[in-house]
């Protein structure tokens, strides 16, 4: 069994790499860390603590700890349908610590959708059936699908790294209706970019074009993964795959360590 890790790595750096136009979406891709090391603020810490000095330290050192600040949909997520809205089918919506792990561990499906997209643009229900039958596997109940829109190609210093593919409503009930209870991407975000769909709507008027791929959930409940990494490592049938959120209470997400179960031979 090999496990592949499908999170993407979390730096606080990251905000100096990213474009000064993107900043607002800094606390969904990058935490705040407060860094407390070992030879001063955690020496001085735990001085404080035990009433001693650095010389009664292992070479004048303390702990090393960091103080944390993020979203709760920081870096690869996992959404409750918390998030779409207060109901979902109906009944009051599910947090994330509502959702039993054995839902999140699953069969899961990669659709190569590299050739069938286009940055910024919707994701369609034909391409998402071509990439079905490409598999040769089919949604079961309960499974997951993963979205291989290409995004791997981008760091997020580049701007396509913010301009991606996007779910609508229609691709998203598509997969819901054939089975799919977690729908994951590689890109940013679940729905097209955000100035994307603002401009359609300002253009059209009609409110449907507002963040309708999550919208969606309300009407099938689903937990949408944003922001996964390394799809390219994965076959595209014949795995598990566990999505691990904290565990914050009555949350609408929690950061998650995605991890593939892939069977050798």
């Amino acid at each position: 069994m090999k496990l592949v890790d499908l999170t993407r790595l979390l730096d606080a750096r990251d905000l100096e790499r990213m474009p000064e136009a993107a900043r607002a979406a800094a606390a969904v891709l990058v935490p705040e860390v407060d860094p407390i090391r070992p030879e001063d603020r955690g020496a001085e810490i735990m001085c404080a603590l035990f009433g001693c000095t650095k010389e009664d330290l292992p070479d004048g050192e303390g702990w090393g700890d960091e103080q944390l600040r993020f979203s709760s949909h920081l870096g690869t997520h996992v959404d409750a349908p918390l998030h779409y809205g207060s109901t979902c089918e109906g009944e009051p919506s599910r947090t994330i610590t509502d959702i039993e792990l054995g839902e999140l561990y699953c069969d899961g499906l990669v659709l190569d959708l590299r050739e069938r997209c286009e940055p910024g643009r919707g994701i369609g229900v034909p391409a998402l059936r071509a990439a079905i039958e490409e598999t040769g596997a089919e949604v079961g109940p309960g499974s997951a699908v993963l979205l291989r829109t290409g995004q791997e190609r981008y760091g997020l210093s580049d701007p396509g790294f913010y301009l991606y593919p996007g779910m609508t409503r229609e691709g998203t009930l598509f997969l819901a209706e054939l089975g799919a209870k977690v729908l994951g991407t590689d890109a940013v975000g679940w729905d097209r970019p955000f100035l994307v769909m603002r401009q359609a709507f300002a253009e059209s008027g009609d409110p449907g074009e507002i963040w309708d791929g999550h919208f969606a959930g309300r009407e099938r409940e689903v937990f949408i993964v944003q922001q996964l990494d390394n799809l390219a490592a994965l076959p595209p049938s014949g795995f598990k795959v566990g999505f691990f959120p904290l565990k914050l209470a009555a949350c609408s997400a929690a950061p998650a360590r995605v991890v593939a179960f892939v069977g050798e031979g």
